[in-house]
């Protein structure tokens, strides 16, 4: 597998594609599922069986609705990070049906222009279009930390809604909605979800994309 063009220095990267048919007799899953983020997708800090694209399989195949979830998440990378890095997901394990994308936390970590992630979420969501068109994209919103504003939060989370609602694309409440600011449900640093976290998470990321499986299979 050749080399991420981003994933240098301390960030590290997880490719993984698992099949949730859990049994002979299941039903063989048809929808392949890029979950294409950062450490947030990625499970830091967990074991690769608990991050939430392996849980959101889980809970695919329970509802008779198993998927292929490919984990692309990547430790560290803002929404520039992603956009230099799209094109490259997109051929490991493609093609795709579904394409979840999380992206934008690390730009807020860092107070960066909110007007430069939409810009990016565009230009992520514009690769992403050219190169499998038949890909239906989940976007994940993400927020800002409330230290940095109201003006620049209420930014940051409108260039999720204005893209979402310009590309036609389904647009996912806070992925960490009942989790973030909760001690017992992260890990030391505060940021990233723990196992009971996480199983949260997982439940927030099936509601936006059960409807859109089921789409899929019509």
């Amino acid at each position: 597998m050749d080399s991420p063009p981003a994933a240098r220095g301390p960030q590290t990267i997880t490719i993984r594609a698992v099949d949730t048919t859990q049994r002979p007799d299941s039903v063989t899953s048809k929808v392949r599922v890029l979950f294409f983020g950062t450490s947030l997708t990625a499970g830091l800090g967990l074991d690769p069986s608990q991050a939430f694209p392996v849980l959101v399989g889980q809970k695919a195949a329970a509802d008779g609705l198993p998927i292929t979830a490919v984990n692309a998440g990547l430790s560290g990378e803002t929404s520039a990070g992603a956009l230099r890095r799209i094109d490259w997901a997109l051929g490991q394990g493609g093609p795709f049906d579904i394409v979840v994308l999380e992206t934008g936390g690390n730009d807020a970590l860092r107070a960066l222009d909110p007007t430069a992630l939409e810009s990016n979420l565009r230009a992520i969501v514009e690769h992403i279009k050219k190169d499998q068109p038949r890909a239906k994209i989940v976007l994940a919103t993400m927020e800002a930390p409330p230290n940095l504003g109201a003006r620049y939060t209420a930014q940051f989370r409108g260039a999720y809604k204005s893209v979402a609602k310009s590309e036609g694309l389904t647009l996912m409440p806070f992925l960490l909605d009942r989790v973030a600011g909760k001690a017992e449900l992260n890990q030391d640093d505060g940021v990233h979800p723990n196992v009971a976290g996480e199983k949260i998470v997982a439940d927030n990321v099936w509601r936006s994309l059960k409807p859109v499986v089921q789409s899929v299979l019509k």
